[in-house]
């Protein structure tokens, strides 16, 4: 049986919450790592990112986010709050989203900012913010360095409103990103708190690697998990029937993505190596806030699909690891609750002693001190966009069970506990009818109001 759906205002979490603050130390630095189209599993080659975030700190194996798309998912970082309410379901002005329809006047960079931080974004902002955008300096960031036209060796920083072209430079994108997060550090004044929001691009595609790292990890072995270029996809919605089975070109061409994703992720572990370095070597370490995630995961084959946006395991999970060492938690320790990109505005506020406006996520700080809190049974999923044809969706995901209904009205229902690579789509097997009549219901009090061109179906 599905587990009864907790809200917030359920089983005291607010009140949790505000008693946990009290514990820890006031206003510490806080550290946001965002990668960019990062997959839950691509972090095992990362030796900072073991060594020092995972093995030193909480690691969340269901890390999520509920709309599984650059913008959207940035948008919920920066407000608390879901596609459904602050608007942005796509990365694009001429589809209704990106930059342009984003509402920035409270973000957490706001209530930070208010709150005495010096605060700082270092790499990508939202999709669409180009050079034309370059001079506007959304409120609540002191320190301005957001990428407007992005490529590893392309590129262009809007730097405090001035438009900066690295093209033909000879530069590498993350490297650039990389010396002005230090730089951030360094000027600082010690006894102002930080909060630094560094988003490489990496490993997003077109993946070009350093020429440091042009030869590693090429003995990396093929990733074939079951559902990898899926044989039988009869139980699936239209919009992955219609996909033939990839060929050995297309094999081939993915494999190769795949090492030079990993290769561009070495970079970004190396400048996390030395902005810890910098955080110790400024005394801000200990009393840092880290918090590392990627915008959403990425398929490189499996149900033969390659991106994003759907709301299959490989698309919705990410790297989600948290460190503060002065909150003294028991770690290291891996940790399996529902937890998303949702709860780190309000995370980040109350860690700073405030709250984050209209926030519909939780903060992780009292399940990060007592993993024993109640915490959300089911996350929701929602998207809707012009991407390869694949229509709008309302989903759940829960601890076992994940369900989503798309606008056409097709049905997907997993059993993640005997099915965990989401095989066998059991919403018409009769013996599973009431776990599907329960994940319609939890999905209908979810997902409200609906994504643009979405209608219930069922």
């Amino acid at each position: 049986m599905v587990a009864a759906l907790l809200l917030p205002a359920q089983a005291g979490i607010g009140s949790t919450r505000r008693a946990s603050s009290r514990l820890l130390p006031d206003k510490p630095n806080i550290l946001l790592i965002l990668t960019d189209d990062q997959r839950w599993d691509e972090i095992n080659h990362m030796a900072t990112v073991q060594a020092d975030l995972v093995g030193r700190g909480v690691h969340f194996l269901n890390g999520m986010v509920s709309d599984p798309l650059c913008c959207p998912s940035r948008a919920t970082i920066l407000t608390g709050t879901y596609s459904h309410t602050n608007g942005i379901y796509t990365d694009l002005a001429k589809n209704g989203g990106g930059f342009p329809h984003f509402h920035d006047q409270s973000t957490i960079a706001t209530v930070l900012k208010a709150r005495g931080y010096a605060t700082a974004l270092v790499g990508k902002y939202l999709n669409d913010y180009n050079p034309k955008n370059a001079s506007y300096i959304p409120p609540g960031w002191q320190t301005w360095f957001a990428a407007t036209d992005e490529g590893y060796r392309r590129f262009a920083i809007s730097d405090q409103g001035t438009n900066k072209n690295f093209t033909g430079t000879g530069a590498y994108l993350t490297d650039v990103e990389g010396q002005k997060a230090v730089a951030v550090i360094n000027a600082t004044p010690q006894n102002q708190p930080l909060f630094l929001y560094f988003a490489p691009f990496a490993p997003h595609t077109p993946s070009v690697p350093t020429p440091k790292y042009k030869g590693s990890l090429l003995d990396l072995p093929p990733l074939r998990p079951p559902s990898y270029n899926e044989q039988d996809v009869s139980d699936k919605p239209k919009y992955i029937r219609k996909v033939g089975p990839w060929d050995a070109t297309k094999i081939a061409k993915i494999d190769a993505l795949r090492i030079h994703m990993y290769q561009t992720l070495l970079s970004v572990d190396d400048w996390i190596k030395t902005i810890l370095a910098t955080l110790s070597s400024t005394g801000r370490l200990n009393n840092t806030l880290i918090v590392y995630m990627s915008d959403n995961g990425y398929l490189l084959g499996e149900h033969r699909v390659d991106g994003k946006t759907v709301p299959y395991e490989e698309s919705i999970k990410v790297p989600f690891v948290v460190r503060w060492d002065a909150a003294h938690w028991n770690v290291p320790r891996e940790d399996d609750h529902l937890v998303a990109n949702v709860d780190l505005a309000e995370t980040f506020a109350e860690a700073a002693g405030r709250t984050m406006p209209g926030s519909e996520g939780d903060s992780l700080l009292p399940l990060l001190a007592d993993p024993s809190t109640p915490w959300r049974t089911e996350l929701l999923l929602e998207h809707s966009g012009p991407y390869a044809s694949r229509p709008p969706y309302c989903g759940v995901r829960g601890a076992r069970w994940v369900y989503v209904q798309y606008a056409t009205g097709e049905e997907e229902l997993y059993d993640l506990q005997t099915d965990p690579y989401q095989l066998y789509n059991v919403a018409a097997v009769p013996a599973d009818a009431s776990i599907l009549a329960q994940m319609r219901a939890d999905d209908h009090v979810l997902c409200s109001p609906v994504p643009p061109g979405f209608g219930w179906s069922h």
